[in-house]
């Protein structure tokens, strides 16, 4: 896979990808590849407004060459109704669905709530997309997918290095570090993502045929409006004076930074990989299969998580009840 880049993705017509948080940074520069290949993107976002900006900037850029098609939908992931509300709208209208792309985020914001009561990077990080994916899952399963599978790509980040579960506290209500809470949401989609796989796993063991893939990727440090966003939300000018020369100086591009998000979801590659850049310290560069820290890897840790990821959301998968160990 040396020196991959999105221009090695396969052909995806007749395909359909989910993507959140589709409008902006790495969400953006991935539908702009998915279409690019012929694949139908849903652009499951927050602000409806600012996707269909989004996809029109999209539409424009393309000169011609652009051949997919882009649906633009509401899902705010800090609302269980209204992901219940996208799934159920999407069931209607699709029959499958190829690709899912857990991709958007919030990061390092001062502590609040959503609208069902989490905090705000746990809920929307994690528990919007294990609510998200659990609801799609059907049609996850009705797909042909890519290369004769679907496929869950959960977009984690090296932060996720100094995330701790708490399961004590896991909504930060006895005490609440930004950083700490981003870290432990980017944890927990790493926990999520192989504890999926393990799952699958386990069900085809038993002769059930699932056929889909969960993998995981982080985009390294790239230049997008997540760190300009944290910087605005902290109200401290000299962290926005920092986060924007840091973006300048030490950021790849947007386009780069999706790339691992692209491999996981159209190349060959194992359920429970985990992709990330190639490049310096894993921050830069072009997509490779790499590890992520051994805290991750705790099937202690991401069964306790599944667990109460259903109890808290009310969303179930077809197997649950068959855990992967």
């Amino acid at each position: 896979m040396a020196g991959w880049t999105a221009n090695e993705m396969p052909r995806l017509d007749g395909k359909t990808v989910v993507v959140t948080g589709a409008n902006s940074g790495l969400g953006f520069e991935g539908t702009r590849a998915f279409a690019a290949n012929g694949a139908t993107v849903v652009m499951a976002c927050r602000s409806v407004e600012r996707a269909e900006d989004a996809a029109a900037e999209i539409r424009a850029d393309a000169r011609g060459g652009f051949d997919g098609d882009l649906d633009v939908r509401e899902c705010d992931l800090a609302s269980l109704d209204s992901i219940r509300r996208f799934a159920d709208d999407l069931a209607a209208d699709y029959d499958a669905v190829d690709v899912l792309c857990n991709n958007a985020g919030v990061m390092a914001i001062p502590r609040s709530e959503t609208e069902d009561g989490f905090e705000t990077q746990f809920g929307v990080n994690h528990l919007g997309h294990f609510a998200l994916t659990g609801r799609l899952f059907d049609l996850l399963t009705a797909s042909d997918g890519v290369s004769g599978v679907s496929r869950v790509v959960t977009q984690s980040s090296g932060a996720h290095e100094t995330g701790e579960m708490d399961f004590s506290d896991l909504n930060w209500e006895d005490s609440y570090g930004k950083w700490r809470a981003y870290g432990r949401s980017k944890l927990a989609n790493l926990l999520f993502a192989y504890e999926l796989q393990r799952r699958i796993d386990a069900t085809e063991s038993g002769g059930e045929d699932v056929g889909v893939r969960s993998v995981a990727c982080h985009p390294g440090y790239t230049d997008t409006n997540l760190q300009l966003r944290t910087a605005r939300e902290s109200r401290n000018p000299l962290l926005k004076v920092g986060m924007r020369v840091a973006n300048a100086v030490l950021g790849q591009d947007a386009d780069v930074g999706a790339e691992p998000m692209l491999y996981a979801a159209t190349a060959d590659v194992d359920g429970g990989a985990y992709v990330e850049p190639g490049g310096f310290m894993n921050m830069r560069g072009h997509p490779t299969v790499g590890r992520s820290n051994d805290a991750s890897y705790d099937r202690s840790d991401a069964r306790r998580l599944w667990e109460y990821s259903v109890e808290a959301t009310g969303v179930t998968f077809p197997f649950d009840g068959s855990d992967g160990s």
